[in-house]
């Protein structure tokens, strides 16, 4: 393991930020995985997941299991680390200007059609290989003007040439599930099969420019673009949703690191016998498809029903009661499917998002992640 340290600058005179990122096998001797941890500050379980991963792979490295290279961030955002207000964490938004730290990663997709354009073959291999250096370059030369864009860049850099990249994240209150591009179906339900996933949310373009995205959005809007060459999608990415943050905890860390060392024995990064996959708990549905729940006014919050249960069009999933009147409104959800997250509080004000279900009837535009 080698450990490398980038300087974020600071937005005031006398203050900067590190971000520690830890380097196992070889670059360049095969698949090329990367995985950060907590992009969303606050979202500590990602964080102690990353540091079981880091065991493990000290382990096989040591055994010569490396086929190619991990880079890993145990910490990916230093910045919202920093952010105390009034005693409480603040890691989803840059309190500088209230931006969400995933969203805005620059999209390279229409500088690398210029690049690669009149140098693709009838050779896929050569394609990806041609891509991926181009990414490289491209990514380099990114200008910065805030410490938000500086660590934004930083991450974008380590991770444009990977053919695996793993964002962990959690929710507030939730089961294990994640978000992957649609056109990746396959490797997104082998990665929901090795951790457990009860949803595996897909779409093409969910909006924002989240980071996993700005790594596979390249890809597929230069096989959009030139479908007379044969071009893989050479990167797969997805965002993992370690449960709610209250899932802190060893057992559950361990269980998904090894999850993710056999997601990555599968891709080829690690040596060693794949072995036969878990059965996967739930089949892929699209993001426009969930349903995110509401609350139409204040009050105070009262779930009928937990995260992880299946629901039906109609169901209750909870009360708000105004506390001034006493009135109880019931916010029921329209459509079938699992309700993967919930939010943590019990407080809501008028507008909240108190909950999301993965369903199929609903074809929602726009940004469908939360903000």
């Amino acid at each position: 393991m080698r450990t490398e340290t980038l300087d974020i600058p600071g937005s005031t005179p006398g203050t900067r930020h590190t971000l520690t990122v830890l380097r196992f096998g070889t670059p360049g001797a095969g698949p090329k995985a990367y995985i950060q941890g907590a992009m969303h500050a606050d979202e500590v379980p990602a964080m102690l997941v990353v540091q079981q991963l880091r065991a493990q792979l000290v382990l096989l490295e040591a055994q010569g299991a490396l086929r190619g290279e991990v880079v890993l961030v145990p910490f990916a955002n230093p910045l919202g680390l920093a952010q105390l207000l009034l005693g409480q964490p603040h890691g989803r938004f840059d309190l500088a200007d209230g931006g969400n730290f995933n969203r805005g990663f620059p999209d390279l997709s229409a500088a690398l059609l210029d690049a690669v354009r009149k140098h693709l073959t009838d050779d896929t291999a050569h394609n990806s290989r041609t891509i991926r250096a181009a990414l490289r370059r491209l990514a380099g030369p990114l200008q910065a003007a805030t410490s938000a864009e500086h660590l934004k860049h930083h991450l974008l850099q380590l991770a444009i040439d990977a053919d695996v990249v793993l964002d962990l994240h959690c929710d507030s209150d939730a089961v294990m599930h994640l978000y992957a591009l649609t056109p990746q179906r396959a490797l997104a339900e082998q990665l929901g099969a090795a951790l457990g996933a009860r949803a595996v949310l897909l779409a093409t373009d969910s909006g924002g420019s989240p980071f996993d995205e700005a790594c596979t959005r390249p890809w597929l809007a230069l096989q959009q673009a030139l479908p007379q060459w044969p071009i893989a999608l050479g990167c797969f990415a997805a965002t993992v949703e370690l449960r709610g943050e209250c899932d802190t905890d060893h057992a559950l860390a361990r269980q998904d690191a090894q999850g993710l060392v056999g997601f990555l024995r599968q891709r080829g990064v690690l040596a060693g016998t794949p072995g036969a996959l878990p059965a996967p708990i739930c089949d892929p549905t699209p993001l426009a498809g969930s349903e995110p729940l509401t609350a139409p006014h204040a009050g105070v919050i009262v779930f009928h029903r937990r995260s992880g249960e299946q629901v039906a069009p109609g169901d209750a999933i909870a009360d708000l009661v105004d506390p001034a009147s006493g009135a109880i409104t019931t916010v029921r959800c329209q459509s079938a499917g699992v309700l993967y997250a919930r939010c943590g509080s019990r407080w809501a004000h008028a507008g909240k998002r108190l909950g999301k279900i993965a369903g199929v009837t609903l074809n929602r535009t726009g940004p469908l992640l939360s903000p």
